[in-house]
This record gives structure tokens, sequence and C-alpha cells, in this order.
């Protein structure tokens, strides 16, 4: 039975130890913020923070994760107060919303390795976080303004 940390939380995953993350963190742990979209990787929709790392959770079993520290979307800031999290209601970003906490936490994996990327590196950043609606000119505007908010405090200029 895997011991994980989720959400600064310690957790027995009641799970063999090669189901995929995914699984426990919806099924088990009831936190549905995480999403299933493909199941082999290729979407993001399942994207959380494995020790700080942008990770599909459905292509990671728990048995790998012994003593990694998990961030799921819920686990990001509980005040919802994250930078990326206040641009992308600044910015309006989702229409149906089904692939915003994947690409929210590419995004916010994305700025703590890069705190002024350039819009190619941010494009370059959430390439693989698929959104069937298509607001990708929002996301990329989203993720050049959370960092703005993350490094002056959200001043323009």
């Amino acid at each position: 039975m895997p011991n994980l940390t989720i959400n600064g939380q310690s957790y027995f995953a009641d799970a063999p130890s090669d189901t995929p993350l995914l699984w426990v963190i919806r099924e088990d742990l009831r936190l549905t913020g995480t999403k299933y979209g493909c199941g082999i990787g290729a979407c993001g929709a399942c994207t959380v923070h494995v020790n700080g790392e942008a990770v599909r959770s459905c292509m990671i079993s728990v048995g790998e994760l012994g003593g990694a520290n998990i961030t799921t979307i819920e686990g990001l800031d509980p005040a919802n107060a994250h930078p990326v999290q206040q641009a992308w209601i600044e910015q309006q970003v989702p229409q149906c919303g089904y692939c915003q906490s994947g690409q929210i936490m590419q995004a916010a994996a994305l700025l703590s390795a890069n705190s002024r990327p350039t819009d190619q590196q941010i494009v370059d950043g959430m390439t693989g976080n698929l959104c069937r609606c298509a607001t990708y000119s929002r996301i990329v505007g989203a993720v050049r303004r959370a960092a703005e908010i993350a490094n002056d405090g959200g001043r323009h200029g």
C-alpha cells in the first residue's frame, strides 16, 4: 500500500502499485479537479505536480511515487490566489473548462522554472496541453499576465 503525500497530506493508497496516480486522486481521494482526458499522456488534462514538476498523472503509477510531494489543482493555492489562477480569472480563459486544471498546473510549473518567459517560451512550455475549445491565445495571454502578477504584483508596465 503506497504512502502518498498529496497537497501536504499523507495518504495510504489502497490500490495496486501499478495503478495510475490519476485514478487514486480521482476515485479514492475524490479530488476531481484533475481530469481524465485521454489516458495516454497526450492531452494534459490530468497534469499535476510531482516534486514541483508537471507530470501526466495518467502515466505515472502510485508505486513510483514513494516520498514524492504531489500537488493537484486543489492544492495549488488553497485560497485560489496563485498568480496563474488570478490571471486565468482576469483573462477569462475557459470556455468549457475541462482542460483548465491541467493547463493551470502546466503554466504554474512553467513559471516556477522560468519567471519571465517570452511568448515563444510560453507556447513551447504549454505544448502538449490540448484545449478543444482552442483558447490558446487566451492561455498565452494569461500565462504572460500571471508572470506579471508574480513578478511585480500585477502592475502593467
